[in-house]
């Protein structure tokens, strides 16, 4: 079995955040298992971190640096390295404090190294888990549950639409069938990678193209795009199944159909991609759109953790879907 073991993103707030908390609660527990009433447990907590709080600042500072070298490496010497860069930080630490130590008692080196050792190998342990929870095997079973919401009523009423143009209008036709060939050719695929912006505007294209030939008048797309980098990187199928929702949660219910308008921008160093369609209160279909929604959140989370957001939302009678993401326009450490 392939070993799918891999450093997490060390360039994430979130990765970052959780490994303060681990290597805290455990600085926490040690200090507590050496002590025997609460001032002994304040002066070795105290003590404790006196080392640690600098080495864990260095350590992130250098694994922070050197993650794209880190990357390149495999998983067991990735860490092999990660070990190493932890002593170097916890050796330097030692070293300064062996110069202007003021207290009484100094720890050993070796103490010291060890002790750091043991939270790094705590707080790999932990995100080696949390991969594995999160895994692009078990997040993509999870999107092919979701792409089986390219529902059949939309096969068959596409290839019904196809069917009534071929003999009017067939070069309309053999686009219409080659739009579905490209649509239903990348839901088949492995979508693991992040995927540069563009390509996912082309495919939610031909999939409103396809919706076009059966719901005509009733379908209108404002596209607000206009200043987007066409580098940016983002999931795969990320926009494709919002604007399947739009159609069936907002534009399918209303006799009068609707406007789907989608705005994608950048601002800093986010890019965010609102989507807004009609809402329907009374609407049966209201009901699985949630599933989706809660799809797009855990891939969101897999790639980026805690630097991406998704919120929607009710505004009068317009349903809101806002993704915040890093802005990411080169292949990197996702």
């Amino acid at each position: 079995m392939k070993n799918t073991s891999r450093l997490p993103n060390l360039r994430n707030l979130g990765v970052a955040l959780r490994i303060l908390i681990i290597a805290n609660l455990a600085l926490i527990l040690g200090a507590f298992i050496l002590s025997d009433g609460m001032q002994a447990f304040m002066y070795q907590l105290t003590g404790i971190s006196t080392f640690a709080q600098p080495t864990l600042l260095i350590s992130l500072f250098l694994l922070y640096s050197s993650y794209p070298l880190l990357c390149k490496l495999s998983y067991g010497r990735a860490t092999a390295a990660t070990f190493i860069l932890i002593g170097l930080s916890a050796t330097a630490i030692h070293a300064f404090f062996s110069q202007f130590w003021i207290f009484s008692e100094l720890p050993s080196l070796t103490r010291v190294i060890l002790y750091a050792w043991i939270i790094g190998a705590l707080t790999l342990y932990y995100f080696n888990l949390h991969h594995r929870a999160y895994s692009p095997a078990v997040t993509e079973a999870r999107l092919q549950a979701l792409q089986a919401r390219i529902r059949p009523h939309f096969l068959f009423n596409s290839l019904n639409a196809v069917l009534s143009l071929i003999r009017d209008q067939p070069k309309q036709a053999e686009t219409a069938l080659e739009d579905m060939a490209d649509l239903f050719r990348v839901l088949m695929a492995e979508n693991r990678e992040l995927v540069p912006i563009t390509q996912e505007i082309a495919l939610c294209r031909q999939y409103l193209a396809l919706e076009k030939l059966r719901l005509n008048e009733r379908l209108n797309v404002e596209w607000l795009i206009d200043e987007v980098p066409p580098d940016i990187l983002i999931p795969p199928l990320l926009l494709q199944p919002l604007i399947e929702n739009a159609v069936y949660h907002g534009i399918e219910p209303s006799a009068s159909g609707g406007t789907i308008t989608i705005q994608i921008y950048t601002k800093q160093n986010e890019v965010h991609l609102l989507l807004k369609n009609p809402y329907t209160a009374h609407s049966r279909h209201h009901n699985g759109n949630n599933m989706a929604l809660k799809n797009i959140k855990e891939r969101l989370t897999l790639h980026f953790d805690l630097e991406a957001s998704l919120k929607s939302k009710q505004v009068g009678d317009t349903y809101q879907v806002h993704i915040t993401l890093p802005n990411q326009q080169h292949k990197t450490y996702a």
